[in-house]
């Protein structure tokens, strides 16, 4: 290829790479009045910067290969800083390592570029194979803290067993999301520590963490569930008392595992939270999200839980490197109330829901709780079918066959279960 060849060819890959960075997104069409979801991702593999990838040296690649390939871009800590809507997004090369960086948007839904550089994390005395899924909070003493999964082989497991691994909670404080200082690990009592959440808030004077103990890294075993503890500081923070308050739950969507997303909003009716559930299926695990609230003044006092999930991957969503996932460590809630919310789909890419803190307390609020019976649950149905068909006998003539009066409803006895 001759010089001038290949710098058209160079030019014309900035060119391309422009304009899926400056694409514009739109809303999804037919929402369900909760949020909006969007039609385009907000990151994948190809919004990293092409100096990431390639080498634009003639003499040492001849050829313009991508050196150093992008897998994938997902599962994102969000905040605002300095007017910008930034996300600190889990990273894959090709090489299956993660890692963090840092990418910025003047809307929140579109334009997110990425800066010149990843975050290069200070590794501790027991260097981390791996660190992904960052949760990002701007805290009461000041600070911004990363909590992050750090990833090492388990020194207990057998040679020839090169997939077992330790999960723990990193912990890192920066001011300018550019210069990182790194703390020690959490300490809990728990075998294995990840979706670890750090309270924005001191409570009780102490550092409040959100965490998720396991038994092993996979599997929840006789731990699980979303735990609550305190730390006196956060420069070699310990949990002594771990208690679960969102316990895993049989045939629900977190039978399986659940953890806590982001940091929760605060609310004039109480810390709203989001967090992920999984349940089993004949095709794998499923990731969902839900929401919950607790009080303000007792945080670890959950008092509304909207039944089932509140987001679930769709279409496109479901495929990806981990199918049928819908993972959140990042959202923002801004000045004006609206709340963008940030979503990795499949461990694959990054997505985006917009809402408002008034919906999503509504939502929380008076969406009924599982009542975790196939019986009470279709009871609970009924009721709001017939408040439905009352109400719309004053709508006038609508579209569509007209609702049944109810007359052939079946009846049922609670004690024989017969017609």
């Amino acid at each position: 290829m001759t010089e001038s060849g290949y710098k058209k060819k160079v030019r014309d890959l900035f060119q391309q790479h422009e304009k899926l960075i400056t694409r514009k997104n739109v809303k999804a069409m037919n929402g369900n009045g909760v949020y909006d979801r969007y039609v385009n991702p907000v990151l994948t593999a190809e919004h990293t910067p092409l100096f990431w990838r390639y080498d634009f040296d003639r003499e040492t690649n001849p050829h313009l290969m991508e050196r150093m390939g992008v897998n994938a871009t997902f599962n994102a800590g969000a905040m605002e800083f300095e007017g910008k809507f930034l996300v600190l997004a889990r990273v894959e090369g090709v090489d299956r390592k993660s890692f963090l960086a840092v990418a910025e948007s003047p809307n929140g839904i579109d334009s997110f570029r990425f800066w010149d550089y990843p975050i290069l994390m200070p590794e501790t005395g027991d260097p981390d194979t791996n660190v992904y899924d960052i949760r990002v909070v701007r805290h009461q003493d000041g600070w911004i803290y990363g909590l992050f999964c750090t990833e090492r082989k388990d020194p207990k497991a057998p040679s020839w067993d090169t997939s077992s691994a330790v999960a723990q909670c990193g912990l890192a404080r920066t001011k300018d999301l550019k210069h990182w200082e790194r703390l020690p690990d959490l300490r809990t009592k728990s075998p294995q520590q990840r979706n670890v959440v750090l309270h924005p808030e001191f409570v009780d004077g102490k550092y409040a963490f959100y965490t998720r103990p396991q038994d092993e890294f996979i599997q929840a075993g006789k731990g699980g569930g979303i735990g609550w503890g305190l730390s006196p500081t956060m420069a070699g923070a310990t949990v002594e008392n771990e208690i679960i308050i969102d316990n895993r739950v049989y045939h629900t969507i977190n039978e399986v595992k659940n953890g806590l997303g982001p940091a929760p909003i605060k609310t004039a009716k109480g810390w709203l939270h989001l967090a992920h559930g999984v349940r089993n299926t004949a095709a794998g695990l499923r990731y969902v999200l839900y929401t919950f609230l607790a009080e303000l003044e007792r945080p670890y006092w959950i008092t509304h839980r909207p039944a089932g999930y509140f987001l679930a991957p769709q279409g496109g969503e479901r495929v990806g490197d981990v199918s049928n996932v819908t993972f959140s460590n990042g959202w923002i809630a801004t000045d004006n109330g609206s709340v963008y919310i940030y979503y990795g789909a499949s461990d694959t890419r990054l997505n985006v829901a917009t809402s408002t803190v008034e919906k999503l307390l509504d939502y929380t609020l008076n969406t009924p709780a599982d009542p975790l019976r196939s019986f009470a649950c279709v009871e609970q149905r009924n009721a709001l079918i017939r408040k439905n068909l009352a109400l719309l006998k004053t709508y006038g003539k609508l579209p569509g066959r007209a609702p049944t009066s109810g007359k052939n409803l079946v009846k049922t006895t609670r004690k024989s279960g017969k017609r």
